[in-house]
C-alpha cells in the first residue's frame, strides 16, 4: 500500500469518528458493524412504538371511529409491563439456561411474543370498530381481542428492549458502555422514521385489507430483525461466577437505589417522560381533524418527532461524550419543549402544517436531550454488575410515566370537548388543552432538576471520568 493510499484510509477513518455518531464507540472485540447488526432489535421495537403510538392512533379515531379515551386506554395497555423492566433486568443479570446464556433466551421470548400480538392485532381492531363484516361479532370479542393484542406486543418489546440494551453494555467495554446504549437509542429512532415512512406510504389509500397486511408485515420483520441482531452475539457461559446464591430482587434493589440519588434521577424521569408523552395519542388526529392532514401526511408526523429525536440524541452525545453533566443536558431539553408545544398550539389558529411540522420535531429535539441526558446519569451510577436492573428501572420508570401520559391525555382530550361547543373551536380547546398541560409538567419538571444540578456542579467533568460521575456527586 502506498503513502498516498495509507493517507486516503487515515482520512476516512477520522472523518466517520468525526462525522458518524457513535463511531467511537466500537472496539476491537466490538466492531462497529456487529453493534449495528444487535442494534437491529432496536429497529424491531421502534417499528412496533410508530405502529402504536403513530399510525394506529389515527386510524382508531379517525377512519374507524374508535373513542380516544378507548384509543388512548388502549395503547397504553402495552405499558401495563412496564413497571416489570426492572425485574426483566434483574433476572437477565442472574439467569443461566442450559446452554449457558444470559440475554439470548429472554430476547427470542420477548420478540415471540411481539410477533403474536401484531398476528392478531389487525382482526381485533376491525371488530373492535365494527367495521365491515366485523360489524356482526359481539362487542366484548373486539374489546378482548384488541387488549390482548396490545397487551402481548407490550410484554414482548419491554423484554427485547430491556434485555437487548443489557446484551450490549455486556458486550462493550466500560468506559464505552453510554456510548454504545446511545447507539442503541439511536437506532431505535432510526427505525422510528424509516417505519414510519414506509406506513405512511402504504396507508395513503386506507382500506381495511390494507390495515392488516401492514400491520403483519411488520410482525413477520419483527421475527426476522431480532433473529438476526442476536447471531452470534452472546458468548455461552457468559455469566459471572458467583459464591454462594444470588441476591433476591429486593436486595439487589436496595444496593442499586443505595444513596438516594438514583431516586431523585429517577423521579425527575417519569416527570419529564409525561411531559413529553402526553400527546402521542392526539398529535396524529390533531393534524387530521384540525389541520386536515391525509393519513399519510399525519403518519410522516411520526417521522418527524423522530428525525427530531435523533439529532437531539446525536448532539447530546458529542457533548457528553466530553465529559459534560448529563442532567444539565436533560434540563436543556425540557426547555426545549416549552416553545415547541407553544409552537403546536400556534399552529391550529395560524393554519400553518409547517408550524406544525416544526413544533413536533422540536418535542422530538428536546426529548432526545432530556432521554441521553437521563439514560447516560443512570448509566453512570449503575453498578458493573448491575446494567440489566439499571437499564431496566429507568425504563420502567420511563415507559410508566409515559403509559399514565398517554392514557390522561386521551382521557383530557375527551372530557373537554364533551364539555365544549361542537364544532372546531371546541375540539381545538380539547387539544390545546392538552398541550398546555404539558407546557405546565415542563415548568414542574425544570423546576425539580434544579436541585440535582445543584448538588452536581454546575461545569463539566473531566471525559476519564464520565462512566464514575456519581463518585463525584456524593456529598
Amino acid at each position: 500500500m502506498n503513502r498516498i493510499s495509507r493517507a486516503a484510509i487515515g482520512y476516512w477513518i477520522g472523518l466517520g469518528s468525526r462525522f458518524l455518531p457513535f463511531a467511537d464507540a466500537a472496539t476491537p472485540d466490538l466492531p462497529l458493524s456487529r453493534l449495528l447488526r444487535l442494534s437491529l432489535f432496536q429497529v424491531s421495537v421502534g417499528m412496533a412504538l410508530v405502529m402504536l403510538i403513530g399510525t394506529l392512533n389515527r386510524v382508531m379515531i379517525v377512519e374507524l371511529n374508535v373513542p380516544a379515551s378507548l384509543v388512548g386506554v388502549m395503547i397504553s395497555l402495552p405499558l401495563v409491563f412496564a413497571p416489570f423492566r426492572a425485574l426483566i433486568g434483574y433476572r437477565s443479570d442472574m439467569h443461566r439456561s442450559a446452554l449457558g446464556w444470559r440475554r439470548v433466551p429472554f430476547m427470542y421470548r420477548g420478540a415471540m411474543i411481539q410477533f403474536g400480538g401484531l398476528a392478531i392485532m389487525p382482526f381485533a381492531l376491525l371488530v373492535l370498530a365494527g367495521a365491515g363484516q366485523a360489524g356482526a361479532a359481539p362487542p366484548w370479542a373486539g374489546f378482548v381481542g384488541a387488549a390482548a393484542a396490545f397487551l402481548l406486543v407490550g410484554a414482548g418489546l419491554h423484554t427485547v428492549q430491556t434485555v437487548g440494551l443489557a446484551l450490549a453494555t455486556d458486550l462493550a467495554p466500560t468506559e464505552s458502555q453510554p456510548k454504545v446504549v446511545g447507539l442503541m437509542y439511536v437506532m431505535l429512532l432510526v427505525g422510528m422514521v424509516g417505519s414510519a415512512f414506509l406506513f405512511g406510504s402504504f396507508l395513503a389509500d386506507f382500506t381495511p385489507g390494507r390495515l392488516v397486511q401492514v400491520i403483519q408485515a411488520a410482525a413477520v420483520a419483527t421475527v426476522i430483525l431480532n433473529g438476526i441482531a442476536l447471531w452470534k452475539q452472546e458468548a455461552r457461559n457468559s455469566a459471572p461466577r458467583r459464591a454462594g446464591d444470588p441476591p433476591t430482587f429486593a436486595a439487589a434493589w436496595e444496593s442499586f437505589t443505595h444513596g438516594g440519588q438514583v431516586i431523585r434521577r429517577l423521579a425527575a424521569v417519569g416527570l419529564g417522560t409525561m411531559a413529553f408523552s402526553m400527546e402521542d395519542v392526539l398529535l396524529e388526529p390533531y393534524g387530521g381533524q384540525i389541520l386536515h392532514l391525509s393519513v399519510g401526511d399525519t403518519t410522516k408526523l411520526t417521522a418527524a418527532l423522530a428525525i427530531g429525536g435523533l439529532l437531539g440524541f446525536g448532539l447530546a452525545s458529542r457533548i457528553l461524550s466530553r465529559g459534560y453533566d448529563p442532567f444539565r443536558m436533560a434540563l436543556y431539553g425540557a426547555q426545549v419543549g416549552i416553545p415547541a408545544f407553544a409552537a403546536v398550539i400556534l399552529a391550529a389558529p395560524l393554519g400553518s402544517a409547517w408550524l406544525f411540522g416544526v413544533g413536533t420535531a422540536l418535542i422530538g429535539f428536546g426529548a432526545g436531550l432530556f432521554g441521553h441526558g437521563t439514560l447516560t446519569a443512570t448509566m453512570n451510577l449503575a453498578p458493573r454488575s448491575q446494567s440489566g436492573l439499571a437499564l431496566g428501572a429507568w425504563g420502567a420508570v420511563q415507559a410508566s410515566a409515559a403509559g399514565v401520559a398517554i392514557a390522561l391525555g386521551g382521557v383530557i382530550r375527551d372530557v373537554v370537548a364533551a364539555l365544549s361547543t361542537q364544532d372546531e373551536a371546541g375540539a381545538r380547546l380539547a387539544y390545546n388543552s392538552v398541550y398546555g398541560l404539558e407546557i405546565v409538567l415542563l415548568l414542574v419538571t425544570v423546576g425539580t432538576m434544579i436541585p440535582l444540578l445543584r448538588r452536581s456542579g454546575a461545569g463539566p467533568v473531566s471525559p476519564s471520568n464520565t462512566c464514575r460521575v456519581a463518585e463525584l456527586e456524593a456529598p
